[in-house]
């Protein structure tokens, strides 16, 4: 049961939870702090699993008919599995959000509760953000608010360029990788902006949001920012020569690796200056 819980939460995407959280300590001026423990824990099983269980059990019948469900990209969850996944979702999250509210600073625990509810959200009525365009792109913002909690539960100032960026960074890649379920999502009905702009007109929402995130990085690190513009125009570039869900479905693999790479990149930078006393 418990690989597949490990499953469901999709391991290859816990860089999205964890990378924010990491560089946000690191942005609060420490290489490690013990405090920040509890936070780092719950962003991965824990949270992953609150994103991607709730987003399985409402999507079942999408799911069925897509053809990268069931690898490595997302499960394709049984009925059956309903109920074990939210008592597993309840049996995994409870015990971190009484440590929260219990050692955890308010303003804190209120980000990392907007956290949860965006994503809860995204994938369960009423709100559903999944199936309304723009609010889907948008609440994936949420992907950047561990760079906001982790700072304000250490006692640390925000570096809001750095998080602002991100936020705007999370919309664009949300609407980008959607381009590939245009064609499932146009059969379930559903309308997200991938399906509303088309694969041409992602190009240009996405572009517009990275173009964002890039100049909210550069306030911080302008290598930084450079690898990220360097790496979104590459993607961009592919699905304006071909505008089709095929190609964003070959892009995806590239843009799991975005995060990976941009955030190495400013990772070593940051560990650097830390380790060499220029910052903060």
């Amino acid at each position: 049961m418990f690989l597949r819980l490990l499953h469901i939460s999709r391991p290859v995407l816990w860089v999205n939870t964890l990378g924010p959280a990491v560089v946000g300590m690191w942005l609060a001026g420490d290489l490690w702090r013990w405090e920040v423990l509890p936070v780092l824990l719950w962003l991965t099983l824990p949270f992953n699993l609150l994103i991607y269980g709730t987003n399985d059990v409402f999507d079942q019948e999408t799911d069925a008919k897509n053809p990268r469900k069931g690898t490595l990209e997302g499960a394709r969850i049984r009925p059956e599995e309903v109920r074990p996944i939210w008592r597993s979702v309840l049996l995994t999250n409870l015990p971190f959000l009484a440590y929260f509210l219990l050692f955890v600073p308010p303003a804190a625990v209120l980000w990392m509760l907007l956290y949860a509810g965006l994503f809860v959200g995204y994938s369960a009525p009423p709100l559903r953000f999944k199936a309304r365009p723009y609010l889907d792109s948008l609440s994936n913002a949420a992907y950047a608010f561990p760079l906001v909690f982790t700072p304000l539960a250490l006692g640390e100032p925000v570096v809001w360029p750095a998080a602002l960026g991100l936020m705007a960074w999370s919309a664009a890649k949300h609407t980008f990788d959607a381009v590939q379920d245009i064609a499932e999502d146009q059969r379930a009905g559903i309308v997200t902006t991938a399906v509303r702009l088309g694969s041409r007109g992602v190009v240009l929402w996405s572009g517009l949001w990275w173009a964002l995130a890039t100049l909210g990085f550069a306030v911080v690190s302008l290598p930084v920012a450079l690898v990220n513009a360097a790496i979104a125009g590459a993607l961009l570039y592919a699905l304006h020569r071909d505008p089709k869900p095929r190609t964003g479905h070959r892009l995806y693999r590239y843009s799991i690796a975005f995060p990976y790479v941009a955030g190495t990149v400013a990772g070593v930078l940051l560990v650097a200056a830390l380790s060499l006393g220029a910052y903060p």
